[in-house]
Order: C-alpha cells, then structure tokens, then sequence
C-alpha cells in the first residue's frame, strides 16, 4: 500500500512493530527477550571502579551493568541510571546517568535544564507557540529540569502537549524523589509498540494494523526473512551484511553489470541502502564496509551519499574514514537487539 502504515504483532515470541512506507518494510522494534530494554530506569549501587575503561560496575536487580564516565560515586553508592543499548553477549548492560523521560510530544531532562524545540520545526510562529506551552506546563517545577518539544508537536492541539508534558514532569519528579535504597527497577522500559507510538508519530501514519498475526497477514515475516540474505541493488549489485563477534563485515558486489562505472553505480546503492539493512538487522558495534572496486577519486561521491543516508537514519553512526585498504569503518550504537538472535 501507499503511504506510512505501522504494523503492530509479535515476532520471536515477543511484541514487535513494524513501519512501512509505500509498502517496503523502513523500520523495525523489536522487544528484547531476557534482557532489560532501552530506556528503563533503575536505582542501581556502584560496585566497584574500573579506572582503566573510564566506569564503574553498578548492581542492577538483574545483575550487573556498566555505568561510563562515573564521577564522585563511590561503592555502596545509589544512582538512578538509564539502559542505553544492548548488552554484547558476556558483557555487562551499558547504562547512564543522564536520565531522560521520552514520550509522543515531549522530552523531560533532569539536570539539564532550559525549554527547547525540536530543530525539525523551523516555522518561527510555531515554535513560539511551542515555546509558549512549554512555559506554562514547566512553571513552578523543580530547577533542574529541562524540556525538549519533539517535532511530533508540530501543529498539535496544545492542551495534548500540556497534558504530555504534565505526565512526563510527574513521572520524573517521582522517580527523581527515589534514588535512595537498593537495586530496583523504577520504570520499565517501552514495549514495542509503545516505542512506535512515541517515534513514528511525525508523520501521523495513514494506517495502522493491531493484532496478534498482523505480521503474517502484512508480509513482515517474509521481509525479515529475506534479511537473512543480501539486499538486492538497483542494478542487480548485491550487499552483504554479515555480524560476527568483533565487527559487522560489510560487502558490496557490482552483480552483473559489466560497465565502466559499475563499481560506482553500486557503491553509491549500497551507501543510500545501508543505514537501513542495519536498523532492520538490530545491527551496531564496529562496522567495516568493502565496497566494490572503484577508482579513488570516485571515494567522496560515495563518502557523501553515505554521510547524507546516516544523518536521516535514527540510530547514532559516527563515520571513522577509509582505510589503507579502502574500507570504511563506521562505528554505530546498539541501541537495538540483533534480529538474528530471533531466527531471522
């Protein structure tokens, strides 16, 4: 079908969701299975430090978890953290101390205050008008909180951003008020389909299918089961994605084009198709790219085209370079569970 449509079922025995645009599957969550999800929240004890890597190790009700860049805590110490990735196997869950409470509309930020808005909306009326509802919903709380009003917002009704907002503030100021006291779980995180409601909302999707198979019946199972092979190019040119334990290895084939550029042609695919094979795959870590052979001075094109893909893809991906060899090596957050572990 034409149009966004987000497709809410389970896949792997757990929920799932699903957003497709124009009838091409663009974006996956998955809920993650014996692990803690993105974005809960936790009252955790520090461990012990580990001067080498910058951290400490803090207790979680569920084990233990790796808090960076830990200053002034001390063992025995309570601090509210937040789960920001998936834990590699044998690894501890990464966590944080900079604590977010994210819904539809809107962002509240402890300690780090001030009232802002979404970059994304650039009308200067409206976000006065945002502004203006921000001021008045954050009146009279607590000093150390901030705003952020996503660009869902745009042209919402403002009583429904007053009233997101609102929930947001009580919850933060509640779970704010509890950083005393063991290991305990304080928020949990969004399931998936929770997650889509959050993060597809701009735009408002044309059509939503809710149901147990709605996977089965909306072809998602066959779109994911195709990701256990290549992407096909435009061109016929092939990109393989394949995880193993140190890094994702990357590689592009030309196919059966023949032509002096198609070492170009495919790489330039292979760069705009990317960021979304990883978002589909649950894929992060250390990433090295082996494009198919193309002369060097064809390189920037390509470094363009992929830089161009990254800043619309909503999974942190920083660009390291080229190698000697001619790789590129990305290195890119796991904010998502690998959608291999559930059979695909």
């Amino acid at each position: 079908m034409k149009g966004r449509a987000v497709v809410l079922g389970t896949f792997g025995g757990a929920k799932a969701a699903a957003l497709m645009v124009d009838g091409r599957l663009e974006d996956l969550f998955l809920d993650p299975v014996g692990a803690p999800g993105v974005g809960a929240i936790y009252r955790a004890v520090v461990d012990r430090p580990v001067k080498g890597q910058g951290g400490v190790f803090v207790k979680l009700p569920e084990g233990s978890a790796f808090l960076r860049q830990a200053r002034d805590l001390a063992p025995g110490q309570a601090a509210l953290v937040q789960v920001t990735g998936v834990a590699e196997p044998g690894k501890a869950v990464p966590v944080t101390s900079k604590i977010l409470f994210k819904s539809r509309y809107a962002i509240v930020t402890p300690d780090a205050p001030g009232l802002n808005v979404s970059r994304m909306i650039r009308d200067d009326d409206e976000r006065d008008r945002l502004l203006e509802i921000a001021h008045e919903a954050m009146q009279g709380c607590a000093p150390h909180l901030g705003l952020i009003l996503r660009s869902a917002c745009k042209g919402v009704d403002g009583r429904a951003i007053a009233e997101d907002i609102a929930a947001m503030r009580a919850l933060s100021e509640q779970i704010c008020a509890d950083a005393a006291g063991g290991p305990e779980l304080l928020l949990e995180a969004p399931d998936a389909h929770l997650r889509a409601w959050h993060d597809w909302a701009s735009p408002d999707p044309d059509a939503v299918f809710d149901a147990p198979d709605a996977f089965v019946q909306h072809g998602i199972d066959e779109a994911l089961a195709a990701l256990s092979g290549p992407a096909i190019l435009p061109g016929g040119g092939e990109l393989w994605v394949e995880p193993a334990r140190a890094l994702v290895a990357v590689d592009v084939n030309t196919g059966p084009d023949t032509s002096p550029a198609a070492g170009l042609k495919a790489n330039l695919a292979a760069a705009r198709e990317l960021p979304r094979q990883l978002r589909l795959r649950g894929l992060g870590g250390q990433i090295v790219v082996d494009f198919a052979p193309m002369p060097k001075k064809d390189r920037r094109q390509v470094e363009q085209a992929l830089r161009a893909a990254l800043r619309v893809d909503p999974v942190e991906t920083t660009f390291i370079g080229w190698t000697a060899l001619g790789h590129v090596e990305l290195t890119r957050k796991r904010e998502r569970p690998p959608l291999g572990e559930r059979g695909a």
